[in-house]
């Protein structure tokens, strides 16, 4: 699985990685659903109200950007030209 995207919350990092043709969206290890693009990935957990995390949080309350810009980019971190 590559990590493409990561959003920081209080509640620790959320990831959207790539993995077998899917955009997986990852909290805490544990992968919360699979899409067809990163965008929509970040739109599910930005619109998503009443979505409780293991730790019982709602994830609307994180203010998790529907954005990708908002987010890092992972790859460009890791290449320097972030």
């Amino acid at each position: 699985m590559c990590k493409l995207y990561v959003f920081q919350t209080r509640v620790g990092p959320f990831f959207i990685a790539y993995s077998c043709g899917h955009f997986r969206l990852v909290h805490d290890n544990e992968i919360i659903g699979s899409f067809g693009s990163a965008e929509e990935a970040a739109r599910y957990l930005a619109f998503r109200r009443g979505f409780l995390l293991p730790s019982g949080i709602d994830a609307a309350i994180l203010a998790i950007p529907a954005n990708l810009a908002r987010w890092e980019n992972c790859l460009q971190v890791a290449a320097g030209t972030a």
